[in-house]
């Protein structure tokens, strides 16, 4: 058997705008001559841009990928990259206008929420519909109905009709109708943003095992990169219809988030850059942040950031601490920084205060910050002054340290914790 699951040559999918068909055999008819004769359409809206009808345009330009046996491949862009469109032509909703796809096995996708369901039919009927649907024989359905009920945790409604369901329910028993199928190829789109944190994880889980156990091939488009960092092997970007990026999965979310190593800057200057509250910036001002000692704000593991901040006072404001609280680029957050009293400040005195940030706990990868100023006041509480929306970037690369256990973000997260110390090493004779 062929180690190649699926294999995308040059494909392109092209879609004409405006409506097509006018719903009956006369309506076509007078489209048609209209536009023979150079007039207006009858049957289109009102309002509508005469210009733009019959224009085409194409969701998927190009795209070539090959796909083994048992990899779990993320599929992310932003919305109308050609995502769903893609999922679509593997799972043979639709055909390609060019191009050749070669699929090797049986697929189970889930495109959308409650896709082959019927609102009438209560869920246990359902799960045989959908089971047909997805190529299930009944034999197989009723082998597995127990397992797909006790999966979906459906079990008290499962002879409600699912009309009466919740967004949340019919993901839930979809899914899990999906799960059971004995396919070697799963195709999921976005479906887990309905489900519960709870039910999220037992699906990755279950994708994961089909992966890793069984050898199913993955395919799963999410907004969620945490999603994606935990059940994907290999990632694949797309832009407008164009595959920009094929291969490791934080690359692929970097690319994704728009950031690169050419957009890293030294300089940040905050005299007209928005801020997170209307007020902030009235008592203080942040006027600028600077990366020192570097051209760019690139580190190496273990080593120190240098920063330095000009503050503007328009008030007399005292025992001044300064906080920032740091994310990956796909905005998970992975530390807050923050100081102890540094300065106090006058009326119309601007403060220059560097900083030595530590970054021995960070792993190898692009981060970003925003910078605040603040104040304890009484009673424990505290006051923003000013907080500039701008995110600073900067980047942690690898200190070539080759003795050292391979980091899985996915599982681990963004931190190192190196600090430990051993009291003692007993060695026994005996």
């Amino acid at each position: 058997m062929s180690d190649i699951a699926i294999k995308v040559e040059n494909v392109k999918k092209q879609y004409k705008l405006g409506a097509i068909g006018g719903g009956t055999l006369a309506g076509d008819l007078k489209s048609w001559w209209a536009r023979k004769r150079g007039k207006e359409d009858p049957n289109t809206l009102i309002g509508t841009d005469q210009t733009k009808i019959g224009e085409t345009f194409y969701a998927l330009n190009g795209v070539s990928f090959e796909v083994k046996r048992g990899e779990a491949v993320g599929i992310i862009g932003a919305n109308g990259a050609g995502k769903s469109t893609l999922l679509k032509l593997l799972s043979r909703v639709t055909a390609p206008t060019e191009g050749k796809i070669g699929i090797n096995g049986r697929i189970a996708s889930m495109l959308e929420v409650g896709t082959g369901f019927h609102p009438e039919l209560t869920g246990r009927e359902n799960i045989y519909m959908n089971g047909a649907i997805l190529g299930m024989t009944k034999a197989e359905v009723d082998e597995k109905l127990e397992a797909i009920i006790d999966f979906s945790e459906c079990r008290q409604f499962i002879d409600t009709p699912v009309k009466r369901y919740s967004s949340g329910m019919y993901v839930k028993l979809a899914f899990s109708v999906a799960a059971h199928l004995e396919s070697e190829i799963m195709i999921m789109d976005e479906v887990l943003a309905v489900g519960d944190l709870k039910f999220q994880r037992k699906c990755l889980g279950s994708m994961s095992n089909a992966a890793i156990n069984n050898k199913k091939t993955v395919f799963y488009v999410s907004h969620n990169m945490n999603t994606i960092r935990q059940l994907c092997t290999r990632c694949i970007v797309l832009d407008r219809g164009k595959l920009v990026y094929d291969g490791n999965v934080d690359k692929a979310i970097t690319i994704y988030m728009g950031s690169s190593r050419g957009e890293l800057v030294r300089y940040y200057d905050f005299q007209y850059a928005d801020r997170m509250v209307k007020h902030y910036g009235s008592k203080i001002f942040i006027e600028s942040l600077e990366f020192i000692g570097t051209e760019l704000p690139i580190y190496i593991e273990h080593s120190r950031m240098q920063i330095r901040v000009i503050l503007k006072g328009n008030e007399a404001i005292e025992g001044l601490r300064f906080y920032c609280p740091v994310h990956s680029l796909d905005n998970s957050p992975v530390a807050l920084i923050e100081t102890d009293e540094i300065c106090d400040i006058k009326k119309d005195e601007k403060k220059i205060v560097e900083f030595s940030i530590g970054l021995e706990s960070l792993v190898p990868g692009q981060y970003c910050f925003k910078f605040a100023v603040f104040s304890m006041g009484e009673l424990a509480g505290h006051e923003t002054y000013d907080e500039p929306t701008t995110k600073i970037l900067f980047e942690v690369e690898s200190n070539g340290n080759a003795n050292r256990l391979n980091f899985e973000k996915k599982f681990w997260g963004n931190f190192r914790l190196n600090d430990v110390i051993v009291r003692e090493v007993i060695t026994s004779n005996q």
